[in-house]
């Protein structure tokens, strides 16, 4: 399945089949502007509590990445309906979870184009970044466990 910003989901998939990845997550650079999206956790959550991250989360079985994209925007931002991929734009790292699986984070570009954010329950703020500033955050590289 090649989507209309040009991504082969199925290739994706099967690379990280191929790759011995057992758990998949998706994540979003939001970008609006020449800045970023950052959001800060809830400092009550058990799960990396009070740090900041881009939106992100695990796909769920059966579910492809952007199904799962549109899934963690609408739940984390409340972002829903279709969504502006960057053309082309998808990244991924590979990392160990929390529970000791191969898991590969794919992050794609979105466009922002002026939509509300609406924060979750595990989220307390957001903010904008330039590229520049994020080293002033304390956003981590990793997304669910």
């Amino acid at each position: 399945m090649t989507t209309a910003s040009g991504f082969d989901i199925q290739q994706l998939h099967a690379d990280a089949d191929r790759d011995g990845i057992t758990k998949l997550v998706v994540g979003a650079i939001v970008h609006a502007g020449g800045q970023v999206l950052i959001l800060r956790r809830s400092a009550e959550d058990t799960f990396m509590g009070g740090i900041e991250e881009l939106p992100s989360g695990g796909v769920e079985p059966g579910e492809n990445l952007l199904t799962a994209l549109e899934r963690e925007l609408a739940e984390e931002i409340g972002w829903t309906g279709s969504l502006t991929l960057d053309p082309g734009f998808v990244t991924h790292f590979d990392y160990i979870s929390g529970s000791g699986r191969n898991a590969r984070q794919y992050t794609f570009g979105v466009s922002h184009h002026g939509r509300p954010i609406v924060l979750s329950a595990e989220h307390t703020a957001y903010r904008w970044l330039r590229p520049a500033e994020l080293a002033d955050s304390d956003a981590r590289p990793t997304g669910d466990v």
